[in-house]
């Protein structure tokens, strides 16, 4: 397949351009697919990642169709889930949120997954569900008031970024760090390159982006 094939990102997150740009890959394009991520009833924390992924994609690459731009592009999207056994938490977006998060995690494990949905310009669908377990210190008052005064963790899904401030936080972690960031680049990388996407271009290049 071509190295001309474009890479779009279904999101707008920082992190993922990031952690992307960690592998020597450049989104062509950011098209941020706005849906509604509220769970369903009783919905596994594993089902809703793998839906919401799915969702954002089919969103983007519906776009890309109507303006005539899909024939030539790999269209990605990532959805994350933090979840204490079966409960979702949220991408906490006040205080209370963010305290109550922070508080459920305190001292105990929960389990991070990371929905990747890849639609390839010959029109297949590929995906993979990527899941990281992850175990929090007891915090103390301080801590977590002075994690709140912060605001790292504002939009984070769990009320917590893990590259910020809370990596002081991690007991043990099992399995991808990066999938705790945002996106899995082992999975993400083997995904891209098994249909073709030239990921190693810049490698080869010399070209850093």
């Amino acid at each position: 397949m071509s190295a001309l094939k474009k890479l779009v990102l279904a999101s707008g997150s920082p992190r993922r351009v990031e952690l992307l740009q960690q592998a020597g890959i450049e989104p062509d394009r950011l098209l941020p697919a706005e849906i509604d991520e509220t769970p369903l009833k009783a919905e596994h924390p594993r089902s809703l990642a793998k839906r919401l992924c799915r969702a954002k994609a089919e969103k983007a690459l519906e776009r890309l169709k109507k303006s005539g731009e899909a024939d030539d592009a790999f269209v990605m999207a990532a959805d994350t889930v933090v979840a204490v056994g079966r409960r979702i938490l949220p991408k906490a977006e006040t205080v209370d949120e963010a305290s109550n998060c922070l508080r459920l995690l305190s001292g105990r494990s929960h389990r991070v997954y990371t929905g990747i949905c890849l639609f390839t310009p010959a029109g297949k669908l590929r995906h993979k569900l990527v899941e990281t377990r992850v175990r929090f210190k007891r915090l103390s008052r301080e801590e977590l008031e002075s994690y709140l005064a912060s605001g790292e963790w504002r939009g984070k899904a769990g009320g917590y970024a893990i590259q910020g401030l809370a990596g002081t936080f991690i007991v043990k972690l099992v399995g991808s760090y990066s999938n705790v960031v945002g996106l899995p680049l082992y999975e993400t990388v083997s995904l891209l390159t098994a249909d073709g996407y030239k990921v190693h271009f810049n490698w080869l290049s010399g070209t850093r982006v």
